[in-house]
C-alpha cells in the first residue's frame, strides 16, 4: 500500500480520536508516515503532559495498529 493511502487513512483515525484529546486541551499532528512509520508531534497540553507517552503508545498507536494496515509504529517528532 502507498504511503499516500496510508496517510489518508491514519489522518481519517486521527480525527476520530481528536475530540478526545481536545477535551483534554491537547491535538495531534500527522507529520509524516514513512515505512510503517506514522510521525506525530503532540500539541498543546498533549506536548508537555507527563503522560504523553502513555497516550501516544496505548491510545494512539493501539488504534492505527488496529485499524490501518501497514501501519508498524508511532514515533513523536517534536
Amino acid at each position: 500500500m502507498a504511503d499516500l493511502d496510508v496517510k489518508a487513512e491514519v489522518q481519517e483515525v486521527l480525527d476520530k480520536l481528536r475530540p478526545f484529546l481536545l477535551r483534554d486541551g491537547g491535538d495531534c499532528e500527522l507529520v509524516d508516515v514513512e515505512d510503517g512509520i506514522v510521525k506525530l508531534r503532540l500539541l498543546g497540553a498533549c506536548g508537555s503532559c507527563p503522560s504523553s507517552t502513555i497516550t501516544l503508545k496505548a491510545g494512539i498507536e493501539r488504534a492505527l495498529l488496529e485499524e490501518v494496515p501497514g501501519v508498524l509504529e508511532v514515533e513523536q517528532v517534536f
